[in-house]
């Protein structure tokens, strides 16, 4: 589930694993041919993704390797959506055979409803690298990002609702919903820069997730009301 990511602001840190009282699904354990990619659009249009069938990799698919290559698409591929559709598969290479990330969590605050941990941050860098948790029947604010994003889910069930733009003469930030999409482990969606959405932890059990996100224009990062159509910066 989405959040209001971090900006990379401090030294390097990876953290070792933790010894939680798991709820974390083993991603090894469900059938990836049913596993799904969604892109959705600045306009809140999801569309399916059809990747090649997924063959885990033969050898450990490490954290390190997995950021020099990302480090490497985002050199190479200007166009956002290009660049998701070839991430998006990376990050189920690395969950399935990097076990110990879907360990690497902290379970929701009882006061906030949701929990954020940092995987990877550093100055200068192009990424937000982190692992967040919410507790279900929370639901977070209607907003953008701001910066492409990806989130896969790892345990528990997320809806995700989407909204486009549309607004009036007298309320130049009204928003109206496109459409909805309920995540489950293994689902992996991608949004591009200006693409709105708010996400609710469903079911009984928390919701947690893997979300990388890349440089956030804050200018361009808003949360909406879309009762009273107005807009504020996140």
């Amino acid at each position: 589930m989405s959040l209001p990511e971090d900006p990379p602001h401090s030294p390097s840190l990876i953290s070792p694993p933790v010894a939680n009282d798991s709820v974390a699904n083993d991603l090894s354990h469900i059938d990836l041919a049913d596993c799904q990619d969604f892109l959705i659009t600045n306009s809140g249009k999801i569309q399916g993704l059809f990747p090649d069938p997924f063959t885990p990799p033969l050898h450990p698919y490490r954290l390190y390797r997995f950021l020099t290559n990302l480090e490497d698409i985002l050199a190479q591929e200007p166009d956002d959506a290009l660049r998701l559709q070839q991430i998006m598969p990376m990050v189920r290479s690395l969950l399935t055979s990097s076990d110990w990330l879907q360990l690497e969590y902290q379970m929701p605050s009882p006061q906030t409803g949701w929990n954020v941990k940092m995987l990877y941050r550093e100055p200068n860098f192009p990424l937000t690298v982190q692992m967040v948790s919410w507790l279900p029947g929370y639901r977070s604010t209607v907003h953008n990002h701001a910066t492409w994003g990806v989130v896969a889910l790892i345990h528990g069930q997320e809806k995700n609702t989407f909204w486009r733009r549309s607004p009036t003469a007298d309320h130049p930030d009204r928003i109206a919903s496109v459409s909805e999409q309920v995540l489950v482990p293994g689902d992996i969606i991608g949004f591009l820069p200006d693409a709105i959405h708010s996400v609710e932890a469903m079911g009984e059990e928390p919701t947690i997730s893997f979300n990388l996100y890349g440089v956030t224009d804050f200018n361009r990062r808003f949360e909406f009301d879309p009762t009273h159509h107005t807009a504020k910066k996140f």
